[in-house]
């Protein structure tokens, strides 16, 4: 069976035959490329010409990271599942306005339902339907994204109602983030995309065309529609489990003046949960 690897230091990854190697301070690990789906890269990485060759022809991308842990880039191997007819519909779907703006209100409505399940899960009350109730009147994608942005405000509020003091979200902070659940947010949300960029390149679906976020260059805008559906359910449960169960603590973050960031050994513990959820 196929899994994720993830790589959390700096090293080299080269190709012997059908499997690759990974060389860092503490030696080499084997990765036999029947075993990859795909591969995440936390750290600086290198790689031979042979090894890009062998993840090209078993269509494996590779994600990479920052120091932050905000998603770089990917290597996206040439698609192979490709389809013209889907690729149209994917066009005709965006540059109709009507259809459109169905698609977008869905992305929309699934995020929101996903945030009143987990909400509900642990008790607490929430005005999202409330908010939700006026998708009725968007006609416009600004619209769409407006009822989207008031909903997640709320939700955030009511996150530091399930956080335990010392741990509050106090509003989402991004580039970089403030402190230890807008570090740990944004590293999942990193990751979820990423997750979902995989999962559209096993599909004949584009990735660049998308319906609720406004498609541009250099990036995979219809990750982003996707990715918003699973957010709350597999980051946010996810910041709650570690959180709560204190199988993160402060010792599993890098603080400075103007920043928080999860440390080497956050992000392993982060990583393998979340594999795991």
């Amino acid at each position: 069976m196929k899994k994720n690897y993830y790589l959390m230091s700096d090293g080299i990854l080269k190709r012997k035959e059908n499997t690759l190697y990974f060389h860092n301070k503490d030696g080499k690990k084997p990765i036999p490329i029947s075993k990859i789906y795909s591969i995440y890269s936390y750290g600086s990485l290198s790689f031979s010409s042979q090894a890009v060759h062998l993840l090209a022809k078993e269509g494996v991308p590779i994600h990479f990271f920052n120091y932050y842990g905000f998603y770089d880039g990917s290597f996206y191997p040439r698609e192979t599942l490709l389809s013209g007819d889907l690729l149209i519909k994917q066009a005709e779907n965006y540059l109709d306005h009507e259809k459109r703006i169905l698609i977008a209100g869905k992305f929309v409505e699934g995020a929101a339902h996903n945030m009143q399940k987990v909400l509900s899960y642990y008790k607490i009350e929430n005005g999202i339907g409330e908010i939700l109730n006026d998708l009725g009147s968007c006609r416009e994608i600004t619209e769409f994204m407006n009822v989207e942005g008031r909903i997640r405000a709320h939700y955030y509020e009511k996150m530091d109602l399930i956080l335990p003091d010392g741990y509050k979200m106090e509003g989402r902070s991004r580039r970089p983030p403030e402190n230890m659940i807008n570090a740990l947010m944004s590293f999942g949300n990193s990751l979820i995309y990423s997750t979902v960029l995989t999962e559209i390149y096993n599909t004949q679906l584009n990735p660049t065309i998308s319906y609720l976020h406004e498609p541009s260059e250099r990036r995979y805008s219809l990750a982003l529609d996707l990715s918003e559906i699973f957010k709350p359910i597999l980051v946010d449960r996810l910041i709650f489990y570690l959180i709560n169960k204190k199988m993160l603590q402060e010792k599993d973050f890098e603080r400075d003046l103007n920043y928080c960031l999860l440390n080497d050994q956050g992000r392993k513990k982060s990583s393998k949960n979340m594999m795991n959820a």
